[in-house]
């Protein structure tokens, strides 16, 4: 495991020498530090970066950046094992969650490969124009040097997203991953020195955001903003970077819908409303988890979702059949349990609502249901973050709808029904950036993810990703040797 900090190309302590303690929220014990870096640290790391943008590596071909986006693939698929084990340790997920979030992880270097060498054949397009006298091609270079600062609930795969695809345009980057779960992050640094990335194109910055946040947003060398994480300190980035006339992506939080329609066949409603809430600890910023139920169905649904949730296993990630683990901090557990309690005055509470039985330690969670949920509850309203579902009834697709636009968020959004004309009413009508039909939390490296209202800016992944760390540049040129003469008369 490493401990430093990785700045142009090589590892060293934090500046003042300071530390950040790593636990294990299985066990609420300490078993490892990081480094804490500082201002000055986050300053040179872009002094690196911009050294490295401009001393080669933004006019490399796509076919190049490809190769090294391929190795870094490689070396994730090379150590699966261990990085899964890695992230169990840091965040609390289930092994088997973590291995898919790191083989992802290295699929998302595989595709922004292809999309780097797409992007060669891109260079150049010549764009149709009504005047025979002029041709106009374009074409599409790195924003420079990009600031990525990444959230808790999937390390390296959220990352992983944003390095991809800034490497690939041909960006150098600057990473700030979490403070409290940083490690399968400093693991790119190592993988970068393996596979002979040049010095400074990554460099990476455990530390506190508070401290390194606001210095990387504001950095006149930062060209590209990319952040994941809550909408409050969203804003913030988004001000500071915004503030600067800086390229701003923002993904931020989520209270997202599903919705349950009387036709729809109820264990496959249920399978998918407990992955939709349940799933990484409900770590997850698109959860569905405000879940609306079509009254027809709405006390047998509810009876066998009460049953199937009492039977999930709850315990460290590593325990065999183990599907929720511990939340990732005590804060968080904290600030779910608080909810709870909220939820206990403002609803009714079906199931959970308390420690999860049997741990004395770790951040565990029960899973929990609220039903007959009022709209102006706050456990309907805000994102809480942790294994907490909302459940009210509805009478028909107006009402469902009204109720599922009604919120300040718009990341995603679900809609479970046997009808293919109302799925796809529904789903277009659903104000998300992100919709899915007959399922919940599917999520693919190909499609554009990213939301709408207060959950985000801009979208990542697919060709929209690559496209979010490019400049776009129109090349006109008269192609006529007859004479302008707009002036001069000749």
């Amino acid at each position: 495991m490493q401990d430093k900090i990785y700045v142009d190309g090589g590892w060293r302590a934090a500046s003042d020498g300071g530390t950040l303690p790593v636990i294990d929220p299985a066990t609420e014990k300490v078993f490892h530090h990081i480094a804490a870096a500082t201002e000055s640290d986050a300053s040179e790391a872009v002094h690196a970066a911009y050294r490295a943008f401009h001393g080669g590596w933004s006019t490399t071909t796509g076919a190049k950046r490809a190769e090294y986006l391929r190795r870094f693939s490689q070396a994730i698929k090379s150590r699966l094992n261990e990085l899964a084990q890695l992230e169990v340790r840091d965040n609390g997920k289930p092994f088997p969650e973590a291995a898919w979030d790191i083989s992802d992880a290295a699929h998302c270097f595989d595709l922004y490969a292809r999309y780097a060498e797409d992007l060669d054949a891109r260079q150049g397009h010549e764009v149709e124009l009504p005047d025979r006298h002029f041709k106009s091609r374009v074409y599409y270079e790195p924003a420079g040097v990009a600031a990525l600062i990444t959230p808790w609930n999937y390390p390296l795969l959220m990352a992983v997203w944003k390095v991809a695809a800034a490497l690939a345009a041909g960006c150098t980057v600057v990473l700030k991953p979490s403070q409290v779960a940083s490690l399968t992050c400093l693991e790119l640094g190592i993988i970068a020195s393996e596979v002979g990335l040049p010095d400074g194109v990554i460099n990476i910055l455990p530390g506190r955001g508070s401290v390194l946040g606001p210095t990387l947003t504001k950095h006149p060398l930062v060209a590209k903003v990319a952040f994941t994480g809550s909408g409050s300190v969203g804003s913030e980035v988004g001000v500071n970077a915004i503030g600067e006339i800086k390229q701003t992506t923002l993904e931020l939080g989520g209270k997202s819908p599903m919705i349950i329609f009387e036709d729809a066949d109820i264990d496959e409603a249920v399978e998918w409303t407990l992955f939709g809430v349940f799933w990484n600890k409900g770590e997850v910023c698109s959860a569905t988890s405000r879940l609306l139920v079509a009254k027809p169905i709405a006390n047998t649904f509810l009876s066998r979702l009460k049953s199937a949730t009492e039977r999930i296993r709850i315990g460290s990630g590593f325990e065999e059949g183990v599907k929720l683990g511990p939340l990732i901090s005590a804060a968080q557990y904290q600030a779910v349990m608080k909810y709870i309690e909220i939820g206990r005055s403002e609803a009714n509470l079906l199931t959970g609502g308390q420690r999860a039985p049997g741990f004395e330690k770790g951040y565990f969670v029960a899973p929990t249901i609220f039903t007959d949920v009022p709209t102006d509850a706050r456990i309907w309203r805000e994102e809480i973050f942790g294994p907490v579902l909302a459940v009210r009834t509805f009478d028909d697709e107006a009402e469902a709808l009204s109720i599922a636009n009604d919120s300040e968020f718009g990341l995603a959004g679900a809609v479970i029904t046997k009808d293919p004309a109302r799925a796809e009413r529904v789903a277009r009508a659903l104000e998300a950036g992100v919709v899915w039909v007959n399922c919940s939390q599917p999520t693919f490296a190909e499609v554009p993810w990213g939301g709408v209202k207060q959950s985000g800016i801009g979208r990542e992944l697919g060709v929209w990703g690559i496209n979010s760390f490019l400049e776009v540049k129109q090349v006109t040129e008269r192609r006529s040797a007859e004479p302008w003469g707009w002036f001069t008369g000749k």
